[in-house]
This record gives C-alpha cells, structure tokens and sequence, in this order.
C-alpha cells in the first residue's frame, strides 16, 4: 500500500518542486488551474468510492468529499470569471491527473474492505501533501487577496478532510 501512496505523494511534491523553485513560483492562473484540478480529482475519487463501497463510513466520507470539493471548485469558478482571470494549464495539474487516473486503475481492481482502506489511505496521503502545498506554495505564490482568501479557506476545509478520513481509518482497522 506505501508504494501506492508514494507514487501520489511524489506527484504532489511537485507543488513545491524545482518547477516553481528559484523565483519561478506559479502564477495565479496556474494556481487556480492547479487548485481546481486538486479538487476535481478528488470529486472523481469520491464519486469512485460512492460506486464500489458498501461501508457506511467510507460512503459518508465520499459523499462529504463531493459536497466540499464541488463547492469550492464553485466558488473558484465563480471568482475567476469575476477576476476575469483564466486558470492556465501547467506540468504540476497534468501530473496530478495523470496520477489520480492510476491511482483510480488500481483502487478500481480492489473490492470490499480492501478498497475502503486503499480509498482512504490514499485520502489521508492526499489531503496531507495537498494542505502542505496550499500552505507552503499555493497560498504564499498567490498574488490576487481574493484568490489567496479562496485558498486559505480551502486549506481549513482540506484540514478537516484529512483528520475525518484518518477517523474513518482508524475504524477500518
């Protein structure tokens, strides 16, 4: 299970990696890009546990994913369009869906608890390299108050996802 969720992690790493180290930090259309791709491929993992888990808990979470996520991908959708700013494709939201897309191919070959502790192992990893990119690149790269205000609330909804998907692990045990 660890070398599943380093794959992810590596990916993620690169919020913070040489691609915007040295000065060459993301722009907001990159920034907006990179949140909104975070979310939509958290939405499509929920949505992927919604159609093959059975456990009370895991689709309670899954469902609570969908709400969070669309929203705020919502109100980013809604704040770009007021800004007049157009989220800009980059290398980091082509790796992390490229990544997500594998990761949706292996938990799709697991069944029953098997695929609830995958689910949301892979969650837990998620939430956790995603609120340290808000926070270490995101968020502090961000040049636009409203954009930065969108993230940093963000950041406080991610949080509580990760300590509800590491209590929902801690059941699964």
């Amino acid at each position: 299970m660890l070398a599943k969720l380093s794959a992810c992690l590596a990916t993620l790493a690169l919020l913070s990696a040489p691609a915007f180290a040295q000065g060459n930090k993301p722009t907001d259309p990159q920034i907006a890009h990179i949140a909104y791709t975070a979310d939509k491929i958290d939405i499509v993992a929920a949505k992927q546990a919604l159609a093959k888990s059975k456990n009370k808990e895991v689709r309670a979470f899954a469902q609570d994913m969908v709400r969070d996520h669309s929203e705020v991908n919502k109100e980013a959708l809604a704040l770009v369009k007021k800004l007049k700013v157009t989220p800009q494709d980059n290398p980091t939201s082509r790796a992390l869906s490229k990544q997500a897309a594998a990761e949706r191919k292996k938990l799709a070959k697991l069944h029953g608890p098997a695929f609830d502790k995958a689910y949301v192992a892979n969650e837990i990893a998620y939430h956790k390299e995603v609120d340290n990119a808000l926070e270490t690149t995101l968020i502090p790269s961000a040049s636009n108050a409203q954009l930065k205000s969108l993230l940093q609330t963000g950041l406080k909804i991610f949080q509580g996802h990760e300590q509800h998907a590491e209590h929902v692990a801690a059941d699964l045990k």
